[in-house]
Order: structure tokens, then C-alpha cells, then sequence
């Protein structure tokens, strides 16, 4: 009898360290998941369930995140987030179990150690999967809990045994915390001292566990215990920040060329690594392998029309699908409002209209204190990170007669006669997006690498939780090492523009934001980690909600004001796992939903 060809026995598998091997890397490339980092989670879900995009898909599930209010437990990214998270916990349980296996069965005393760094992965990797989930599901940003306000989501430390282990209850936040803190204590001491080669360089590392572990007590409040351990992180990591010029560009992942740049760079303590050649398929839908992500096709930059028109503006992906929120280019520190169109005084009428030969151009009384904004740091920097200004920036995409060529930035075609949005920046984004050509014409595949961790939100949490300890003159030091680096500076150099206290004015305040205006620490970790799906963390934790909406005050896809309902600081359980696992009921849905 012949048995299956295309799964392996767990009775005699792995056999080898190269088996053995196999089984952790399903850990990693479940990250790459549609659901997850591959497709809708940034994109689709946190971009605009924080405003950072202001979508114009009117997809309900889509439409649920732009106003929190209307997510429900039916909610397709909701539940594809669930599964997809679990799914890379059954990974890693799998990859625990393997190593067990074949050291008690095949290994030779030499490959403890090699295996040893095979269980330090899974459990880093399991302890970040638990980490989004109970961030996600768990009941623990609820405004004035009650006693039984205290459901995480279940606990699966081992591979089922049996139908019935596979339907576990939720478990209270305390018990996931502690096994999030576990996983990446064990993984931080079987990692120790371990430093991979450049074909390995996407591992998880002693660091990386430790960057994490720090974050979990930050977000825990346990703040005595987090100070010591992100500061072993900043101390001997080995990391450093990038210098402005790097750090700008860290986020296209590849130069004029196609080349890859600052991929694994000083900074970064954990990535996922992304490979802008699909494979001639649909990014993560391709159906082949691959080590793509396909976010920019919703979030790309518009360039101005082959008539040198914004109303025929081309996005270098999805058109009308995402567009950068105003009140960000606002909150960054730039009020000089928005711009006219005049005539072009360089227009050369012995030729047609293109984008290199346009009729109208942005005022050049607006073009010029745009460009003296940028020069005199009157404006945060990381507003040209993240983002791309009509008129001033530029984008590469191949013309009508099949030549790639420089188009400016222009504001998107579909705000044309919107009266209600008649008046937008129309800013398009950077961050994560393609600058250089067209997604379609490389495979619908992202260029850049996404960061999950990274030494920046490392100074910010050391701060955050030296402040909770009492000690603001470290707190104020870590959050201006941060901005100084924003603006070109040494970091470990005062200046200037250091802020003076922890209240000081912000690149928030002229927008007059009652909540990021005067508090560095707010404004930095939203700035600093802009558009990298930290935010909608912070804002739960911080209960920033009712706030938040406020400030945003109307989107594109929601009739009337925006509006907050505080059961939103915990998605719902999803309505196919109450239907399919008894022992998670309606009794057990998070409030309000």
C-alpha cells in the first residue's frame, strides 16, 4: 500500500536537522499570510482603522475598519486574522514538538545546540503570534473593567491530541501574558550568543526576543521589569540608528535600479523579508512559492496623467482603493493649507500637453514655502518619509510609449468633484510603497521588507517605561534621541530642537491636536512608527478612541461625523469560531459585540 506523497509521517519524521529545519520555516512564512502581513492586515486594516489612509473601496469588512464602530464578529479580515494567527501558533507548536522528536530519536549529542536555536524561533515566533492575538481579541483594553472582564484567547502549548483538545475555551489575559513572557524568556536563552549568516539574517535572535519580551511588560505596565531588559537591548545588541539618509529610504526597499538597500540594516531587530520578483504570479495569490507582500497595490503614489491633468492622475497600483488621511500631513506640523493650480508659464504650446509639458502647475508661491518648510524644519521630516507632496516629489513609471520616466506626484483623479473632499492635500503615500515603477510591472509584488521590530520602538518603550519608573530626565532623552535623528541630527547630540519636558509642544500642536500636541511620547510613537500597524496598539492601550475620531473627524467611506464606541478597543471573537468551538459561546463574545 502506498501511502500519502504529499505529507509526512509523524512517527518517523524529521529524520534529518535539514527536516527538522523545514518544520520552523512554516513558522516564518505564515507571516506572509493574505491575512497577514502578505495582504489586507496592514493595508486594509490597520491603515484605516487608524486613519492613516482614508479609503475610498467601499467593500463592507473594508468599510467596518474605517469606522470601528461597524466591525462585527462577521467581519472577513477579523476572522482571516484569527485563523491566520492561529495558524502560525499550530506552526510553531509543531516545530517544538519536531525538535523534541528527532533529538530523542535521530540526533547526534553534537546538534543540541542547532536544535536548541530551531526551539528558540518557534518559541519567539509563537510568543509574536499570541502577542497580535491577545492585542487584538483580548478583553484587556477595556475601559473600567468589570471582575469579568478578563478573557484573552486560548492557549494551545502543545499540537492537539484529539478533536476535543483542539477546541480549547479563552483563557484570561493573565495566562496569555504569562505564556507570551515565557515563550520569549526560553527563546532569549536558547538564542543566546547566536549570530546568523547573511543567508540566515532573517532568524529570530536573542535580541529580537528580548525587544519583544521589553514590549510585553511596557504593554503590561509592568514597567520595573521592562526597563532593565530594553535596555539590555539598546546596550548590547549590538543595534544603532540609521542616520537620516538611510532611515528615509529604509522603508522602498530598493534603489533607482532595483537593487536591494538597507535590508537588515543597523536598526533592525526583526523583518520580514520580501522579494519584489513574484515569480511572474499575483504576489501571495500566485499559487507558486514565493517571498512577497502585495500592500502597496492598495496604498501607491499618483502620478500626474500622460495630459499632464490631475483628473487622469495614475496610481502606480490599485486605483481608488486608498488615499493618505489630510489631517496627517496636519499633525506632522505642515499648515500652509492646501494648493491652487495656475497657469504654466513654461508651458511650450508647439507641443501637446503631458506630464512633462503640463498647461497647469501647483502656484509657485505655495511650490516655494513647500520646499523652505522642508529645508528649515519647520515641518517633522518623517512626513517626507512617509509620505510624497503633488508637485514637489516625483515617481517613476513607464509612459504611454512604453518608457519609464519621471511623473510628478499629483493629487489623486478620484477627489475630483467630491465636494466634500474638494479641498484634500491629495499627499500620496511613501511608506511601503512603489516609487519606481508600477506594481504590475514586476508581478504585483512589494519591494521593501517590513519591519516588526525595530530599534526605534525599543527607545520609545524604554522611555514609556522609564517615565512610569520616575524617571523623566531618561524618558526625555530617549524620546529626543529619536527626533533628533528625524531631523538629520546625531542622536546622542543635544540640540535645539530637544524637547524641554514631557509636555512640550509638539509638530502636532498647530494643528491644535488636544492629544499629540503636548506630549512627546504620543507624538513620537505615532510619528516614528507611522504607517508600520503600531498605532491602533498604542491608541487601545492608551484608550485614545473617542479622541482619535475626533481629530480625524470624517473619512471617505462613512456618511457624517466619525463616531467611537469603546467596545471597539478588543475586535470581536469571530462569529466561525463561536459557531464551530462549543466551548467558546456568545457568553464569552467580548462586550458589545
Amino acid at each position: 500500500m502506498v501511502g500519502p506523497t504529499d505529507k509526512y509521517s509523524t512517527a518517523s519524521y524529521p529524520k534529518s536537522f535539514d527536516d527538522l529545519n523545514s518544520a520552523v520555516t512554516a513558522c516564518y512564512s505564515n507571516l506572509r499570510d493574505q491575512y497577514l502581513y502578505g495582504f489586507d492586515f496592514l493595508p486594509k486594516v490597520m491603515a484605516n482603522a487608524t486613519h492613516v489612509s482614508d479609503a475610498a473601496y467601499t467593500d463592507p469588512d473594508w468599510v467596518g475598519f474605517s469606522n470601528p464602530m461597524a466591525i462585527n464578529p462577521s467581519n472577513g479580515f477579523v476572522t482571516g486574522a484569527w485563523q491566520a494567527l492561529f495558524a502560525g501558533v499550530k506552526n510553531c507548536n509543531v516545530a517544538l514538538s519536531a525538535a523534541d522528536f528527532y533529538e530523542s530519536n535521530y540526533a547526534a549529542p553534537a546538534e543540541k545546540t542547532q536544535i536548541d536555536y530551531v526551539r528558540g524561533q518557534a518559541y519567539f515566533l509563537r510568543a509574536y503570534y499570541y502577542f497580535m492575538l491577545e492585542n487584538l481579541f483580548g478583553e484587556d483594553y477595556v475601559p473600567s473593567p468589570t471582575a469579568t472582564d478578563t478573557l484573552g484567547v486560548p492557549i494551545f502549548s502543545g499540537i492537539p491530541a484529539t478533536y476535543q483538545d483542539a477546541q480549547q475555551p479563552r483563557s484570561s489575559i493573565t495566562a496569555v501574558w504569562n505564556l507570551i513572557e515565557s515563550d520569549l524568556q526560553k527563546a532569549a536563552d536558547l538564542l543566546k550568543g547566536q549570530v546568523w549568516p547573511a543567508s540566515d539574517q532573517a532568524r529570530a535572535t536573542e535580541w529580537a526576543a528580548k525587544a519583544l519580551l521589553g514590549k510585553a511588560y511596557v504593554f503590561r505596565k509592568e514597567y520595573a521589569k521592562a526597563a532593565p531588559v530594553l535596555k539590555d537591548v539598546i546596550d548590547n545588541s549590538g543595534k544603532s540608528l540609521m542616520p537620516y539618509k538611510n532611515y528615509r529610504n529604509s522603508f522602498i526597499g530598493i534603489d533607482i535600479n532595483g537593487n536591494s538597500v538597507d535590508e537588515f540594516n543597523s536598526e533592525s531587530l526583526f523583518e520580514l523579508n520580501v522579494d519584489q520578483n513574484a515569480m511572474g504570479g499575483y504576489g501571495v495569490f500566485s499559487g507558486v512559492a514565493n517571498a512577497t507582500t502585495i500592500n502597496g497595490l492598495i496604498w501607491p503614489p499618483y502620478a500626474l496623467g500622460e495630459d499632464g491633468t490631475e483628473a487622469t492622475s495614475q496610481p502606480l497600483g490599485y486605483g481608488g482603493n486608498d488615499g493618505f488621511h489630510d489631517k496627517n500631513v496636519l499633525r506632522f506640523g505642515f499648515n500652509l493649507g492646501t494648493y491652487n493650480l495656475v497657469n504654466n508659464l513654461d508651458f511650450d504650446a508647439s507641443k501637446p500637453a503631458s506630464y512633462s509639458n503640463p498647461k497647469m502647475v501647483m502656484d509657485p508661491v505655495y511650490k516655494q514655502k513647500s520646499l523652505a518648510a522642508r529645508t528649515n524644519h519647520t515641518v517633522d521630516p518623517r512626513l517626507y518619509v512617509v509620505a510624497m507632496q503633488p508637485w514637489l516629489d516625483s515617481v517613476r513609471l513607464k509612459d504611454k510609449n512604453g518608457v519609464l520616466a519621471w511623473h510628478p506626484v499629483a493629487r489623486p483623479g478620484y477627489l475630483q468633484g467630491d465636494p466634500n473632499f474638494a479641498e484634500e492635500y491629495g499627499w500620496s503615500f511613501r511608506k511601503y510603497a512603489p516609487i519606481y515603477n508600477t506594481m504590475d510591472a514586476v508581478g504585483d509584488a512589494d519591494a521593501c521588507n517590513i519591519y516588526l521590530l525595530r530599534l526605534a520602538d525599543v527607545y520609545l518603550l524604554f522611555a514609556e517605561a522609564s517615565m512610569h519608573n520616575g524617571d523623566n530626565a531618561t524618558a526625555l532623552n530617549y524620546l529626543n534621541k529619536i527626533r533628533r535623528r528625524a531631523y538629520g541630527l546625531d542622536p546622542n547630540m543635544t540640540s535645539a530642537l530637544d524637547y524641554k519636558s514631557l509636555t512640550d509642544a509638539t509638530p502636532a500642536a498647530v494643528s491644535n491636536d488636544p492629544v499629540l500636541g503636548h506630549n512627546p511620547l504620543y507624538y513620537e510613537r505615532w510619528a516614528e512608527l507611522f504607517n508600520e500597524g503600531q498605532w491602533w496598539f498604542d491608541m487601545c492601550r492608551w484608550h485614545l478612541g473617542a479622541s482619535e475620531a475626533a481629530y480625524y473627524g470624517k473619512v471617505r467611506t462613512v456618511k457624517g461625523d466619525l463616531q467611537w464606541d469603546d467596545k471597539s478597543y478588543a475586535w470581536p471573537i469571530p462569529l466561525a469560531e463561536i459557531n464551530s468551538n462549543p466551548k467558546i459561546t456568545t457568553a464569552d463574545q467580548n462586550p458589545g459585540y
